[in-house]
This record gives structure tokens, sequence and C-alpha cells, in this order.
């Protein structure tokens, strides 16, 4: 490789890590603003829960768009362009109506369905070798940008006036996609695309451990995005005040959803995909039970930070899982399995709302978060009988 096209390759990586620290921010903003938007607009928690779903369709419109950047070897492009946008929906959060801040949700949902595939599958296929280590050290970095998104939100928002903190955001956002643009030359020239022949022999969306895993994809993101989303919240109801801790709960669950995320590799030199899983969730499922039954700040913190760790790892083991099972080159027709979460999170993040409305209790609409584990516990055990992982050791 010559010098030139190396450090273009180097600058790829590095901006590409760098985008997916700032979409970390962008894809949880909306929890962290959820308070001051509801208390600008007047809102109730069902009506607070339908920029969870503004979000994420414009999210699963730009899932789609990745398709078809993916099948004409532009991923890189769509990196570039999802960055864009999620910089110009954040500054459309400003704006003095709701309903065109629910549009600037999802202008900010198209821009992370744009970038978060995208990058996912761009690192993967420049690390064949290391998928696992490589989308964990990848998904590090988005929940680097989760942790900083409540304390950045806090120290900029200005009570119901978000001006500063979408400015801060949405500037590095621009320069970010510029640099992207700027080096695609570098980016897809050495993936080794498979033939439309080899392609035609995997029949990927015909097997049923392919609908197993998205539908595992579907229920774990929805989890994600359910906790991250309404966590805040959630906080401010257990301590009947808004007062800010400087150990909030949700700074603790992203914490340690990032150290998770960075202590990943170690626990895969001994432990193979499906038992990883396993005891990921059983971590989540027993952190819920304390975060459900919490009476104070504390306890709720002790809860989410077993959440924060649980989860940590399983996004990027399944979708490991996913390429170790149909190849490499499957990735480029993985857009169910990222529709599958897309979906999953517009579903529950909005299910928890309703319930909370018709019941008058939050924390009965945060039952439907230990639903969802409960269901992934005995999805994963089926799919381990099913598929024996393969080492993730790497």
């Amino acid at each position: 490789m010559n010098p030139s096209k190396e450090s273009r390759n180097r600058t790829l990586s590095i901006s590409l890590h760098a985008v997916f620290f700032l979409s970390g921010i962008a894809t949880v903003l909306i929890g962290q603003v959820l308070p001051a938007l509801t208390q600008r607009f007047s809102l109730s928690d069902l009506q607070s829960g339908y920029l969870f779903p503004a979000q994420f369709a414009g999210s699963l419109t730009g899932t789609f768009l990745t398709n078809w950047f993916g099948r004409s070897g532009r991923l890189v492009y769509a990196s570039a362009i999802g960055a864009l946008l999620m910089g110009a929906g954040i500054l459309m959060m400003n704006f003095a109506t709701f309903p065109a801040v629910l549009l600037g949700f999802a202008v900010n949902g198209v821009g992370i369905g744009l970038t978060l595939p995208s990058i996912n599958v761009l690192i993967l296929e420049r690390n064949p070798a290391r998928s696992a280590s490589a989308l964990s050290f990848l998904n590090f970095f988005w929940g680097l940008g989760a942790i900083v998104s409540k304390p950045f939100v806090d120290t900029t928002a200005n009570g119901t006036n978000l001006n500063v903190t979408t400015m801060i955001l949405a500037v590095p956002l621009l320069t970010g996609a510029i640099a992207i643009f700027l080096s695609p030359s570098s980016g897809e020239a050495k993936v080794e695309k498979p033939s439309d022949e080899n392609e035609s022999l995997t029949p990927i969306w015909s097997t049923p451990i392919a609908w197993a895993i998205a539908a595992f994809n579907f229920i774990h993101v929805g989890f994600e995005s359910g906790i991250g989303g309404w966590l805040t919240t959630y906080t401010t109801r257990v301590e009947g005040t808004s007062t800010l801790h400087i150990l909030s709960p949700t700074l603790i669950y992203f914490s340690l959803f990032v150290i998770g995320r960075g202590v990943a590799p170690v626990f895969f030199r001994y432990l193979d995909e499906n038992k990883m899983l396993l005891i990921s969730l059983l971590t989540i499922l027993a952190g819920l039970a304390v975060t459900l039954s919490a009476a104070g700040i504390v306890q709720l913190g002790v809860g989410a930070a077993l959440c924060g760790f649980g989860t940590s790892s399983i996004f990027p083991t399944n979708v490991a899982r996913f390429s170790k099972t149909f190849g490499p080159g499957a990735m480029r027709r993985a857009t169910p399995l990222f529709i599958c979460g897309t979906l999953g999170a517009t579903v529950v993040t909005w299910l928890i709302g309703f319930l909370s409305e018709q019941t008058g209790s939050l924390r009965s609409g945060m039952f439907v978060l230990a639903f969802s584990i409960a269901i992934l516990i005995a999805l994963q055990i089926v799919l381990a009988f099913r598929m024996p992982a393969a080492s993730t050791r790497s």
C-alpha cells in the first residue's frame, strides 16, 4: 500500500470512529432532552412517546437507503450523508412547534439509519479475522457518546432552550461528514465482495436461523432504546424531582455500557457467543429486578449499572453471529436485520409511553423491558441449541 492510500485509510478509520462517537450522542439525545421538550410543549407521556416513532421511522428509512448504498458499493458516502442529516435534524429540534420538532427527530433518524449500519459493515469488512472484537471496539465509541450525552445536555441546555446544545453537537457532525466524504476512495476499494453467483448460493432470508437472529435484534434493540430513552424520565418519577445528580442512573447505565464493551474482548477469550449472550441477558434481568423495585436513586443506580454492563456486548455479538453464520459478504444483504432493530426500538419505546399513560404509572410501562429480556433469554436458549457458536476469540 502506498503512503498516500495508507494515510487516507487511517483518516477514514479515524473519521468513522469519530462520527460513531457523535452518533452515540445523537441517538440517545432524545431521552436526555425529553424532559425539556415535555415541559416546553406541555406533553403527556403518550405525546412524548411520539418522539420515538418519529426518530425510528426516519431511522427505518435510512436503513432502507443503506441497503441501496451497500449494493452499489457506496457505504462510505452513506456514512457521510448520514452524519450530515444528523446535524441538520438536531438543529431542527429548536423549532417553535411540536410537529416541526417531530420532523427534526425524523431527519435525525434518517441520519442514524444511514450511519450506524454503514459504519458497522465497513468496520466488519475491514476486520474479517477479528469481527467481534472490532465491532465491540467500534461500538465502544458509540457508548462513549451515549455516556457524554446526558452531562452534555445538563451542562449546555438552558431550561427548555436547546440552542447551544444542538449547535455544539451539529458542528462536529457536519465536519465529520466532510472528512468522510473526502476519503471515499480508500474505503471500500479493499473489500472483496462476493460474486453474484456465490451470493445466490446463500439464500439468507429463506432460512429460519436468519429470522431468529433478526427477531433477537428486534427485541434487544427495542430494550436498548427503551431503557436509554426513558431512564432519565423514570429517574425523575422515582425521585419525585428533576434534581440533577452527578452520578445519575442514566450516566451510570451508559458508563457501564461502555466499560462492558471495552472489556468484552477479554471475555471472548474464554466464552463463545452463545455463553456470552446468555450471561449478559441474565445480568440484565437481575438489573431490571433492582431497577423496577427501586425506591431511591442509589438502588436505581445499581440496577442501571447491571443493565448497562449486561447489554454492552449483545448487539455487536449478535451482528458478528449473523456474519459468521452466513459469511462476511452477507452483511451487505443484512438490511432486514437492521430494519428489525429499528422496528423493535419503535415498538418498545412507544409501548412504554402507552402503558404509562393507560396505567398512570411509568414504572408499569417500564415492565415492558423485563418482558423483552425474558423473551430474549428463551430465544437465546433455542438459538444455542440450533446453531452452536464458533468461538469469537480474536
